[in-house]
């Protein structure tokens, strides 16, 4: 049956006046399952003004408060995790699995490390830096913030969002992506008689009206977007009308560097894990591999072995390795690439939908491209993944920095200077050595260049949500 959305505002699910609606197919099966209203300017105008009237009393609240808020809502997410799963699979078809494990325990993980960490806020310590003069810093919330989360990882975005949000004491309204919005309701039903009514508001809609209209609107004082490079600078232009500060986390196209110094067969799997990981629907997903000329034959052999073991194609075998991509349109970008691959590229493996239902692609392994290719300065967002050769380590490194991107990249090797030198020259916001793709609440994420700027996760992340103040008193 065909689920018609509601938005949640002040703390209640509320039937949207708006007169169209979009559909929710699930990408697996590509039926509709469910009818989503394009909420309308005067309903992102309730939205914002009961989260202005909750922050009046959640941003005096003590960090104890806040954290106790928080901790509740990591319990009742563990206690709520079978109808987290069964929402976002109706929406992302990821093997359920895995959204148990990667979003829903993962999420109630980081959600408790914001919760500690709304007590741990520091600022310069006061004193008397000008003779009879007492100095001190505040560091206080912003208030409302506006936010939209992408459909890759609905629900872990959405904690992203709101987890060092709400720790610093602001007060949320979110618009998950129009493909992908029914984890995000679920959260927001769980968050009932947890968090004060008006504190967290979740609005469906388009982004061209419903976030649109959120961005634009006076009140927020940030607005943060996960998303495309093109929708970061619709955001960071509609908010520059109104001085809102922005926080951006964007594309990638992260090279892993693999010297001669390794074995091909010891980390092929692991590098091909972290490239076709939620099907390459992720940011900071190994796309290039770049490999010393002396062991590229055996890498490419061992890649094409790793990733012709990878299972996909059946959204409901829970031992899939990834699960389709998000929509119709994404699976035509991302055959595209190979549709337009130049005459010296060699597809090794892969390159095709799998089956006539779901918007399934193969694992792809795309050998001999060159820098200047599409497929290598392009942000793919799909299980591709190409393979380039270097002989220097001068030349890995500037192969690796030429890209618009700078969020993540990897380093393979056991050379100790290696390691040193390429984590200091390297453009990106993060680097992996001998390893790809794991990350931690207790560090940042986000990267340079056109991947954008700010920083989820860590205290990092809550500071984002603050601004800062300077009390001088006369003694």
């Amino acid at each position: 049956m065909t689920q018609q959305l509601s938005n949640f505002i002040n703390g209640t699910f509320q039937e949207s006046s708006a007169s169209r609606s979009t559909d929710v197919i699930n990408p697996a099966t590509e039926e509709v399952v469910a009818l989503q209203p394009v909420s309308t300017p005067e309903e992102v105008d309730q939205a914002v003004a009961a989260a202005d009237t909750a922050f009046k009393t959640w941003g005096r609240t003590t960090p104890k408060d806040r954290q106790m808020a928080l901790l509740a809502l990591a319990d009742a997410m563990e206690e709520h995790s079978d109808e987290l799963v069964a929402a976002q699979f109706r929406n992302t078809g990821q093997p359920r699995p895995i959204i148990a494990r990667e979003e829903v325990a993962v999420g109630a993980d980081h959600l408790r490390f914001f919760a500690g960490a709304a007590r741990r806020l520091d600022g310069i310590g006061a004193g008397e830096y000008a003779e009879g003069l007492t100095s001190y810093v505040r560091r206080e919330p912003i208030g409302v913030v506006a936010q939209i989360s992408p459909w890759n990882y609905p629900l872990m975005m959405a904690i992203w969002k709101i987890g060092p949000a709400l720790a610093a004491g602001n007060t949320v309204v979110l618009k998950p992506a129009s493909t992908t919005p029914e984890s995000t309701l679920e959260l927001a039903r769980i968050s009932q008689g947890i968090l004060p009514d008006g504190v967290f508001n979740v609005l469906v809609g388009s982004g061209s009206v419903t976030g649109d209209a959120l961005v634009a609107h006076p009140i927020p004082g940030l607005v943060s977007i996960t998303g495309s490079v093109e929708a970061g600078i619709r955001v960071a232009e509609t908010a520059a009308k109104t001085l809102k500060r922005c926080h951006l986390e964007l594309g990638g196209k992260a090279p892993a560097i693999v010297f001669g110094d390794v074995d091909p067969a010891a980390i092929a799997a692991d590098i091909v894990g972290a490239a076709f990981f939620n099907a390459g629907q992720d940011c900071t997903a190994a796309t290039r591999v770049l490999v010393h000329r002396s062991i590229y034959d055996d890498m490419v052999a061992e890649l094409v072995k790793a990733a012709e073991a990878m299972k996909t194609g059946d959204a409901e075998d829970d031992s899939s390795d990834y699960g389709p991509l998000n929509n119709a349109g994404h699976l035509a970008n991302v055959a595209r690439f190979i549709e337009e691959l130049p005459s010296h590229a060699t597809v090794a493996t892969g390159g095709h939908r799998i089956g006539t239902k779901g918007y399934y692609f193969a694992p792809t392994i795309v050998a001999d491209v060159r820098q200047t290719d599409t497929l290598v300065q392009e942000e793919v967002f799909g299980p591709i993944l190409t393979v380039q050769p270097f002989d220097t380590a001068d030349e890995a490194i500037a192969m690796g920095n030429d890209v618009r991107f700078g969020l993540a990249s990897s380093v393979w090797t056991n050379d100790h200077s290696l390691v040193l030198r390429a984590t200091r020259e390297l453009d990106f916001g993060c680097v992996w050595v001998n390893t790809h793709i794991p990350l931690v609440a207790e560090f940042p994420h986000g990267g340079f260049k056109a991947s954008g700027y700010g920083k989820d996760l860590s205290l990092y992340a809550i500071e984002d949500y603050t601004r800062i103040k300077h009390i001088m008193s006369a003694n």
